[in-house]
């Protein structure tokens, strides 16, 4: 699978403009705050359907103009497909792949793999536990339906579990049988999203660690683990036992959705203890081990965006990293870089085609 054309109209800083791509390797290099980024989300937005860092739909219009269009013309197991995502102010969002029109967005999330790699990814380190959690779940989602739907379900009740306990704390009454409803409800849900993440950690974890190794060169340790309250209890057994502490603060407190993963290098946080260089190289090899995930699920090579990444790692971590994806395993690739030198040396070392677009 690889992109052959993207047309950008009204996105973001960009008025009109179109690129044709090689199958292989593609970088965008220029000053800073000169759209290097945007086209990359573009490219994101057409497998997503929504921007990789600014979630509000309505504001990747160009500032004055009333909407936007993004058009990309790919080839997928040797057919020619069109996907085009648009949007008017006042109006839904519209997607279609070959001139139809998707009903539901979810249905075309997975269809075209990508994984991207950018400064923005650092909020998994130093974010919160809802993060990280999203950062499983996207991997998860983009070929588990399933998942997705048993997700969103159990949002959904958690949503209304927490919505009974604010009605028994403002009315000063309680039902123990109409929360059981929501409670069984969760415990189901709950329990098979557990597993699949444990699953998929079993899986995962191995394979971060490889890439990790590889970049740093096997001088560091690091370590991913996946916390959960599920290790130790039952959904149904957590929601009973929170419960008098659920009533208190009207949330429910126990359950999947505080799940989190903690990173380690050695025996320590990275948070607190990683270097920005070790920080950055812990993160590329989580969405190398990603893209592997990925590409093993679909049976299809998603596309890689590589924003920035070259940025506070030293010379041999770099090289590294192109060493890593300049290979067969590896399909379409997109950099962005301010240096437009460095960029194409390191290109030239490698054996594979690339196209260098100066903005």
């Amino acid at each position: 699978m690889y992109l052959q054309k993207i047309s950008l109209l009204n996105f973001k800083n960009i008025t009109s403009q179109s690129f044709d791509f090689q199958q292989k390797i593609n970088c965008f290099v220029g000053d800073n705050g000169i759209g290097k980024t945007n086209v990359l989300d573009a490219i994101y937005y057409l497998s997503f359907t929504k921007s990789y860092f600014n979630a509000v739909a309505i504001q990747n219009i160009r500032h004055g103009e009333g909407f936007f269009m993004i058009e990309g013309d790919y080839v997928l197991n040797d057919r020619n497909e069109k996907i085009v995502c648009s949007l008017k102010k006042g109006q839904k969002k519209v997607l279609k792949r070959n001139g139809k029109s998707y009903e539901k967005f979810s249905e075309h999330i997975g269809q075209l793999p990508l994984v991207i790699v950018s400064p923005a990814d650092r909020d998994l380190v130093t974010e919160g536990s809802d993060t990280r959690r999203k950062f499983i779940d996207g991997v998860i989602s983009q070929q588990n339906k399933n998942y997705l739907q048993d997700l969103l379900s159990y949002n959904k009740v958690l949503s209304q579990r927490n919505a009974l306990l604010k009605y028994f704390a403002a009315n000063r009454t309680f039902d123990a049988l109409n929360l059981s409803v929501y409670d069984e409800q969760l415990a189901n849900y709950g329990t098979k999203i557990y597993e699949v993440r444990k699953a998929f950690l079993e899986e995962f974890i191995p394979i971060f660690n490889e890439k990790y190794q590889i970049i740093s060169g096997d001088k560091e340790s690091v370590n991913l683990l996946y916390k959960s309250q599920l290790h130790d209890f039952l959904m149904k057994d957590l929601l009973q036992n929170s419960l008098p502490k659920d009533k208190l603060i009207q949330y429910t407190t126990s359950g999947i959705h505080k799940d989190d993963l903690s990173f380690e290098i050695g025996e320590y946080s990275i948070k607190k203890f990683g270097s920005q260089g070790q920080q950055k190289s812990y993160l590329i090899a989580l969405k190398l081990a990603q893209f592997e995930f990925i590409k093993k699920q679909a049976n299809l090579t998603p596309i890689l965006l590589l924003d920035d990444i070259f940025d506070k790692l030293d010379e041999k971590r770099v090289a590294q990293i192109i060493d890593l994806v300049n290979n067969d395993e590896f399909g379409q690739i997109f950099i962005t870089d301010t240096h437009s030198d460095r960029t194409e040396n390191i290109l030239k070392e490698g054996s594979a085609d690339y196209q260098i677009f100066k903005l």
